[in-house]
């Protein structure tokens, strides 16, 4: 089964969808973080719960929208509400599953998020997957504001709308707080066991190189796929997903 569903706490309404057999018995809980401008009710998460509730009854995969983002309300984004919205997010699988068993599959904006998280927070996550996670999500943004004719309009300290399938309103105090987060200066060897990284070789949003010098250096798993950044190739999804689910370790 599927539905969509809303977490109303700390002020905020978060728009989610969850994925299981059967909500009464859920004792594990996959999160899935979405790319930047785009939202829950992706392909690639659809895709990915299929795969996992039709072989793991007592699991559930659950997508929410990050603020601006899908059908959120919100219009000014802030990496300090993204944070907050997993913090609730987790908290509502805590109190309503019971269960401290979540692992994270986050992609591109989201795996800079969850990066920035466990970083200032630690891992509380059984098991973080990352697929082309924007460790460059400064110069990542900048490029996407060149090439939509934003940048001028940025550099003069105005708003500009930016993203893919909702445009997203970006200040630029936002950008700051993204180029104040730089990945690459922060060690993430402690966290390392918990963690795997995905990319495309073709990867022209987030460049594979960056990324694979990323997990080299904080001696991250690193799985490298045929294709780029949204992965449009039903087989290589099959493999991501596969990839993924086998790292989990789920269980019966």
């Amino acid at each position: 089964m599927e539905k969509n569903f809303d977490i109303n706490d700390g002020g905020y309404s978060i728009r989610s969808k969850i994925y299981c057999q059967n909500q009464k018995n859920i004792d594990q809980v996959i999160l899935f973080l979405h790319g930047f401008g785009s939202y829950k009710d992706t392909a690639a998460l659809t895709k990915f719960a299929e795969k996992v509730i039709s072989k793991y009854k007592t699991t559930a995969v659950i997508g929410f929208d990050f603020p601006c983002h899908g059908a959120d309300a919100r219009k000014k984004l802030m990496l300090s509400e993204c944070c907050a919205y997993l913090d609730l997010v987790k908290k509502y699988v805590h109190e309503h599953f019971g269960t401290e068993r979540i692992y994270i599959y986050a992609t591109s904006f989201g795996g800079f998020l969850i990066l920035k998280y466990i970083h200032e927070n630690g891992n509380p996550f059984v098991k973080i997957a990352l697929r082309s996670p924007a460790v460059n999500m400064y110069d990542s943004l900048l490029e996407h504001a060149k090439n939509s004719g934003q940048y001028d309009k940025l550099m003069k300290g105005k708003e500009v709308l930016l993203g893919h399938e909702r445009k997203v309103k970006v200040s630029p105090a936002f950008f700051e707080e993204i180029r104040e987060t730089n990945l690459n200066e922060i060690e993430f060897i402690d966290f390392a066991d918990e963690l795997m990284i995905l990319h495309g070789t073709e990867d022209d949003t987030v460049p594979f190189a960056e990324v694979e010098q990323f997990a080299d250096n904080n001696i991250i798993e690193f799985v490298p796929f045929e294709g780029d950044h949204r992965v449009r190739n039903p087989k290589t999804m099959d493999f991501v997903i596969h990839t993924i689910i086998t790292f989990f370790d789920l269980g019966a």
